[in-house]
């Protein structure tokens, strides 16, 4: 998802219900993912729902994402009310930023958006899969409840690897390599070893007990990669490698 579909529009303290309590999160230590539980909402849906005269509830959330756009609905470095596990200080409410994902239009295109938000709010604070949190995990309620799957959470499983993938793509440069170019890679890591031989050779050479006359040869075989270990050699290896160098073969 393109940083042009990410949207700041943070509710204003005041909101009623303390749906922005404020309460400082500079250090947090999860991500927490949720689904909306409204199949027909959008991200901006949910945003104006918070804001909404109407609702009557504290629920809140710090980010809601659709397939279109992911709206920050409260600063991630204050708390929300969304794991429903009170207000401890170690609790989901007061150390986790959470993520709506919405059920409306094309739910996969929508957590592909996700994954690939959560894994940049990951890398950006050098996170693994580890510190992700299903709403599940605080306070038991069946959520993300898409993921959910009869209670074997296939869905959320899933989802964690899609996350994985996302930020190991973004670890290594988010490219990934053609079978041209990884031939290519693999070419080059073999030049390199032989290279890597060729210096040991070079720099052991006067302690190897090889004949002066077999010396060339020897130098040649190495070169090309033909041998690893010379020193190891018998005169006749030596003597045939030297006739086998003077035909021009090495």
């Amino acid at each position: 998802m393109g940083t042009g579909n990410y949207v700041v529009d943070h509710i204003p303290p005041a909101t009623p219900c303390n749906r922005r309590p404020a309460h400082p999160m500079l250090q947090p230590t999860t991500i927490t993912v949720h689904n909306t539980g409204n199949p027909t909402s959008t991200a901006r849906n949910e945003r104006d729902w918070l804001t909404n005269p109407s609702n009557n509830r504290t629920a809140s959330y710090h980010i809601v994402i659709d397939e279109h756009q992911a709206i920050e609905c409260i600063p991630l470095s204050e708390n929300s009310w969304h794991a429903g596990d009170g207000s401890m200080p170690a609790s989901g409410n007061r150390t986790s930023i959470s993520i709506e994902i919405c059920e409306s239009g094309n739910y996969a295109q929508t957590l592909d958006h996700a994954a690939e938000l959560i894994a940049k709010l990951l890398a950006e604070r050098g996170w693994g899969i580890d510190r992700l949190r299903r709403h599940f995990d605080w306070s038991g309620k069946i959520c993300p409840r898409l993921m959910y799957d009869k209670g074997k959470w296939t869905g959320w499983l899933q989802f964690k690897q899609q996350i994985a993938s996302k930020l190991t793509q973004l670890a290594s440069g988010g490219e990934t390599m053609t079978k041209e170019e990884k031939a290519l890679l693999d070419s080059l890591k073999t030049t390199v070893t032989h290279l890597a031989d060729r210096v040991v050779y070079l720099e052991t050479k006067q302690r190897m007990n090889i004949p002066a006359w077999a010396q060339s040869a020897v130098d040649a075989a190495v070169g090309a990669g033909l041998i690893h270990k010379p020193e190891e050699g018998s005169e006749d290896f030596y003597r045939l490698l030297t006739v086998i160098h003077r035909k021009g073969l090495i």
